[in-house]
C-alpha cells in the first residue's frame, strides 16, 4: 500500500529530524562547556595578574568580573540546554517507537499482499 510506504517515510524523516536536533543540542552543550572553561582560565589569569581574588574588593579587575558574569550565563544556558536535551531524547524515543509500529504495519501488509497474489496465481494456473 502506497499510504503505508508514505507513512514509514514520514516517520523515518521525523526520527532523523529528532536525531539531528539532539546532535545540535549536544554540540551546543559541549561548545558552551568549552567556552566556560576558557573563561575560567582567563579569570584565573586576570586574578593572578592583579593579585586579588576577592570579588568584592574595590580593585578587583573589571575584566574578571565581566568574564565571571559571562561564564555564569553560559553555565545557566548549558543547564537549560540539558533540559531541552532530555525532552528531545524522550521525543526521539517516541518517534522511534512510532517508526517501528509503521514499519511493522507495512511489513504485515506486504506479507498479506504476497499471500493474496500467490493465492490468485494458484487459482488461475
Amino acid at each position: 500500500m502506497k499510504s503505508r510506504e508514505n507513512l514509514v517515510r514520514l516517520k523515518q524523516f521525523q526520527v532523523n529530524e529528532k536525531r539531528r536536533q539532539l546532535m545540535q543540542l549536544e554540540t551546543m552543550i559541549a561548545e558552551f562547556d568549552r567556552m566556560a572553561n576558557e573563561l575560567e582560565l582567563q579569570i584565573a589569569a586576570e586574578e593572578k595578574k592583579a593579585g586579588i581574588t576577592d570579588i568584592n574588593h574595590f580593585a578587583y579587575p573589571t575584566f574578571a568580573k565581566a568574564a565571571r558574569l559571562r561564564r555564569d550565563n553560559l553555565k545557566n544556558s548549558q543547564s537549560d540546554l540539558m533540559q531541552q536535551k532530555a525532552a528531545a531524547e524522550s521525543l526521539l524515543s517516541e518517534a522511534e517507537a512510532e517508526l517501528s509500529k509503521a514499519e511493522l504495519l507495512e511489513s504485515r501488509d506486504g506479507k498479506s499482499r504476497d499471500v493474496a497474489v500467490v493465492g490468485r496465481s494458484a487459482m488461475i494456473g
